[in-house]
């Protein structure tokens, strides 16, 4: 989809010319339609992030377009136009799923809010059906997605731990959209990525003849990002002298580019990750403490996946779709066995070991439905010592011991207090009661039993 894109759909040639030429000027790309059917052949080619749909229109009124359009599942944000819509009709028009209305004769002003508001609320909801399907939706990442959406709106460092592949730079963009730093850039530094004698130029840039090969003056990645987000990925394996240098570049929010004699000003939201456990690298002498207290203003941590296996399934079926999609494949689906097998796995490469078996699943298996037999055979095997064998746990069962362990190791974290319980698994307080009465645990005083 492109971004900024949207469809105005009005008969009158003067709103699509006028409106269309404002929208423009703005930097929105803008596609025009007559009529409802007009619309919904368009909608079939492509895709836009917004519809500006007008309630009169000459064959298929706005209101049977709009309900055809939610029928279709078409993902875009609607606003209604109208120059003489009653109640009922705009009532009638938000249980169809728009998102606004705006009335003839058009002020510039409020349409121009109406739209940026309209495409602001699709691209939150997109995030959050991103982080839901890509993620997943287990107790502990409804946890995470709770601390996000607090944490997102401010400006505090966020530092992201997490072992590879689980999703690290996926909670690094969403903290980005949900900020208020969201039209300005992110920009993204893999500081494991880039050798040693480049990285200080990457992030501060250069002056022409700073070292052997700088033919020209170049921006940094820290610059590129003034008014938005700066991701540092794989923070911990960035060398002591850049640390420090990162360090005053934080403090300050001032930084020299290599081989220049003055100084940058920007104002930067920094994010950074790590797959390394930091309290060992400072011991080593290997990551500066005060560079750490810097940047781990507010923690965040996403589980592996073999801490939250009902996500598995979750996960496994969203990949399959995209990418059956990706690829013009019939949609599959997933047998219980097999289902049974991904969920016992252990998952060392986490949700992106998970993302690649899809895609050749995908690819190599031509039957609709996905067998145990489909599956690699190191699938087949236990996830450890002393665990049960595949063969002898259902799915229900995986989930239900993953669910009683975590609950149980938030309970005694929380010295079985249900509404702190509650508060940090992100859910209500009736909703736990219901889990620990199906899951048999039994909390008194703030003694937890188990049966």
């Amino acid at each position: 989809v492109a971004r900024n894109s949207i469809l105005l759909v009005d008969d009158e040639a003067g709103i699509r010319k006028s409106l269309g030429a404002v929208l423009s000027e703005e930097g929105f790309k803008v596609t025009t339609a007559r009529t409802g059917e007009e619309c919904l052949r368009l909608l079939e080619k492509k895709i836009f992030e917004l519809i500006l749909l007008d309630i009169w229109l000459p064959g298929i009124n706005g209101l049977e377009t709009l309900e055809t359009i939610r029928k279709r599942k078409v993902d875009a944000a609607v606003v209604m136009i109208s120059g003489h819509a009653t109640i009922e009709t705009a009532v009638k028009a938000t249980r169809l799923g728009a998102f606004d209305f705006i009335e003839k004769p058009l002020s510039i002003e409020r349409t121009l809010v109406v739209v940026k508001n309209g495409l602001e609320n699709k691209r939150l909801q997109d995030e959050n059906r991103t982080l839901k399907s890509r993620l997943g939706q287990s107790i502990p990442i409804k946890a995470l997605r709770q601390q996000l959406a607090i944490a997102a709106p401010t400006d505090g460092r966020v530092l992201i731990y997490g072992e590879s592949g689980t999703g690290k730079e996926l909670v690094a963009h969403a903290l980005h959209h949900q900020s208020l730093r969201n039209a300005a850039p992110f920009v993204e530094v893999n500081c494991a990525a880039i050798p040693d004698e480049l990285i200080e130029s990457e992030l501060f840039g250069h002056v022409k003849g700073a070292f052997t090969g700088a033919t020209a003056n170049k921006v940094g990645k820290l610059e590129k990002a003034d008014g938005g987000t700066l991701f540092l990925d794989e923070v911990g394996d960035m060398t002591l002298k850049t640390q420090s240098k990162v360090l005053r570049a934080l403090e300050t929010q001032r930084f020299e580019p290599v081989g220049a004699q003055s100084t940058v000003s920007v104002d930067v939201r920094v994010i950074a990750a790590t797959n390394k456990n930091l309290d060992q690298e400072m011991q080593r002498g290997n990551f500066r403490e005060d560079l750490f207290y810097r940047l781990n203003v507010i923690p965040f941590y996403v589980p592996p996946l073999r801490e939250r296996t009902e996500d598995i399934p979750v996960l496994a079926e969203f990949f399959i779709g995209d990418f059956s999609r990706h690829y013009g494949r019939p949609p599959k689906d997933l047998s219980e066995e097999a289902v049974a097998l991904l969920t016992a796995y252990s998952w060392p490469g986490n949700v992106r070991e998970l993302k690649n078996l899809a895609e050749r699943l995908v690819i190599m298996t031509p039957a609709r439905r996905i067998e145990a037999r489909h599956l690699p055979a190191g699938l087949l095997k236990t996830n450890g010592p002393g665990e049960d064998p595949v063969e002898t746990r259902s799915l229900s069962e995986a989930r239900m011991a993953f669910d009683r362990d975590y609950i149980l190791k938030k309970l005694e974290e929380n010295r079985g207090n249900i509404s702190r319980t509650a508060e940090t698994l992100g859910i209500e307080r009736s909703h736990l009661h219901r889990k620990l009465k199906s899951l048999k645990i039994t909390v008194s005083r703030g003694s937890v039993r188990t049966q």
